[in-house]
């Protein structure tokens, strides 16, 4: 006997994610079942077929969702969950004309969040870091990483690899965490950023050996640390055992996505700024390109990622809300798919794909997350839309009805932080 038995789905999105991530034209395939019918148990998918093939099959609780679509749970590859404060007094100044650069020159943008995240408990950061997983959750989002970096000093930058580690634990959301210690250059190591990042080097056998990350993240971009010191962090990084990312190309074009694609880095994220030969490897490497459009709106730029680019070129697209307090105070992926739609000129199927399995390999969940496939969790989002191609376009709202996480509904389980 099955626990809970979906029927009458109008399109189930049977996206599979044992082969790796979608690339280049790839992305426009999106296998869909129409009248579909989804059996879950013991938390795990065990029955993907048509109504008409689930008759006969018994369950505790059978759902119909008739005029409805049923998909993987989204993948949020790029947040920086864990953080203290906010920073709503900024808008003021990016309204006026003042660039995010600027602004970090003035002792803002990320320096004020690490300010507040050093003043800020450990457990005021976890009630907090719930807060807004919830909210996720409820937006259609069952995994999600979740990175350092509004520390720029050990002990803080523990602190929020500790928080993001109990928060897995307590919450429904599967959580991944990224090392991303060198995020900015900290006043005192202004003149001589070489020391702060061996100082953050430092931290990694210790983050390796209590598990507090998966992967190791670095901010490459003018004022902050060159692809050559990019390039030695992650390179020692990747030594010492840990997967590697990079903010690359956000502002200027530097070099860093063919710098991320020479070594083997998991994902290149923003690429605002990606070159043509940027471009061009991402087609030929496993790099996975993350995509954020969110911060491009937020900040009022006319010029976002070249995504159709990657995509012809034969690349893999992810997409991320990039939630921080800063650049893209949001947790709404849903809205990113929207963007994606309307200013990455992504196709609906290409969208899809960017959100769930590309999203889940550019955090090493590729077969955990982001598919359904018999055996796998269930994982599963049933939409109010009545085909796939309405979320990109109908925007601005939560088209969520109902979350299962590894089988279970959203909400149903009593919450372990409670």
């Amino acid at each position: 006997m099955l626990d809970t038995l979906l029927i009458s789905i109008d399109q189930l999105l049977a996206i599979h994610g044992s082969h790796g991530p979608k690339r280049g034209k790839d992305m426009s395939t999106l296998p869909v079942i129409k009248n579909a019918a989804l059996g879950i148990k013991d938390g795990k998918i065990a029955f993907i077929g048509t109504t008409e093939e689930a008759k006969g099959l018994e369950a505790k609780e059978i759902i119909d969702c008739k005029g409805k679509i049923v998909s993987p749970g989204l993948v949020d590859p790029h947040t920086h969950l864990v953080f203290g404060g906010s920073r709503e007094h900024e808008m003021a100044l990016k309204q006026q004309g003042v660039s995010y650069l600027e602004i970090l020159a003035r002792g803002g943008g990320i320096l004020s969040t690490v300010k507040a995240t050093k003043d800020t408990s450990e457990e005021e950061l976890f009630q907090k870091g719930l807060f807004h997983l919830d909210r996720s959750l409820s937006l259609g989002v069952t995994t999600m990483e979740a990175k350092s970096g509004y520390g720029l000093d050990r002990e803080t930058e523990l602190k929020q690899l500790r928080v993001a580690k109990r928060l897995n634990e307590a919450h429904d959301m599967d959580l991944v965490s990224t090392f991303l210690g060198a995020h900015a250059v900290p006043a005192e190591y202004k003149e001589k950023p070489e020391g702060f990042l061996e100082s953050m080097l430092d931290v990694l056998p210790y983050i390796k050996e209590q598990g507090l990350a998966d992967f190791v993240d670095i901010f490459c971009e003018t004022g902050v640390f060159t692809v050559e010191q990019s390039r030695r962090f992650l390179e020692r990084a990747k030594d010492l055992g840990f997967n590697v990312k990079i903010h690359a190309d956000e502002i200027d074009p530097l070099g860093g996505t063919e710098m991320a694609c020479g070594i083997g880095a998991i994902t290149a994220d923003h690429l605002v700024g990606v070159s043509e030969e940027g471009i061009r490897m991402l087609g030929t490497s496993e790099t996975i390109a993350v995509l954020l459009p969110g911060t491009t709106f937020y900040l009022g730029k006319d010029s976002y990622a070249p995504a159709r680019s990657i995509i012809e070129a034969g690349g893999a697209v992810a997409l991320s809300t990039d939630f921080n307090p800063g650049s893209s105070p949001t947790e709404n992926l849903q809205f990113i798919m929207n963007l994606a739609a309307l200013r990455l000129k992504m196709k609906p199927e290409e969208i899809w794909n960017a959100v769930t399995v590309n999203a889940a390999y550019a955090i090493g969940r590729g077969c955990e997350a982001g598919a359904i496939e018999t055996g796998r969790w269930a994982d599963l989002v049933l939409w109010d839309a009545p085909n796939y191609h309405y979320l990109p376009y109908h925007y601005g709202v939560n088209h969520v009805n109902t979350v299962w996480k590894k089988g279970k509904k959203a909400g149903e389980r009593k919450p372990a932080y409670a």
